[in-house]
């Protein structure tokens, strides 16, 4: 059995989960989240604990009972606690600011770079050169705060660029100059 699938997953107050066939529907102080578990998946909820379950030993079976698992603990935290992601921006000139709830990137380009913020997603600039992501959904954080990283990724000649803040930038050396 998955080890991580049999973990139950425990629900913190204040959060209510909610199944309907094979449709979750997690609500907590931050919003609501909802998944469609696939049929051979069977979720249940009691003494304040959700467990996971699969009805046969098959290869993609197994494999979705953990996701599964992990998939609902994500959305537990997300409504309770949310995720976040950090950036840094590394360069001289390089910049971000907010205008209202867009995300206003100056990058080197001849343009600034606007970012919109999809449904549940929220940008804070805590600095010209720092950017948090924050939003209920982990999926959806990362995917956004890629697609921010992606308009300039860190190069590795001078470090320049957009980085995450625990990401490590592996230096190349330069040029070696003319030998005589």
């Amino acid at each position: 059995m998955s080890r991580i699938g049999r973990k139950a997953i425990a629900l913190p107050k204040g959060v209510e989960v909610k199944i309907d066939g094979q449709h979750i529907t997690v609500k907590g102080a931050k919003g609501t989240l909802e998944m469609e578990v696939l049929p051979s998946i069977s979720v249940a909820v009691e003494d304040g604990k959700i467990s996971v379950a699969r009805s046969c030993e098959d290869k993609a079976v197994r494999a979705a009972h953990g996701m599964t698992r992990a998939l609902i603990n994500n959305m537990v935290l997300g409504v309770n606690e949310g995720f976040q992601k950090t950036l840094e921006i590394v360069g001289v000139g390089y910049r971000a600011q907010m205008q209202g709830k867009n995300l206003v990137l100056s990058l080197g380009f001849s343009h600034p770079v606007e970012v919109v913020p999809p449904a549940g997603i929220e940008f804070v600039c805590e600095s010209p050169i720092k950017i948090i992501v924050r939003g209920i959904d982990k999926q959806l954080v990362g995917q956004v705060a890629s697609n921010v990283r992606g308009y300039r990724p860190p190069e590795p000649y001078k470090g320049k660029g957009i980085r995450y803040s625990d990401e490590t930038v592996i230096r190349k050396a330069g040029k070696a100059g003319a030998k005589k």
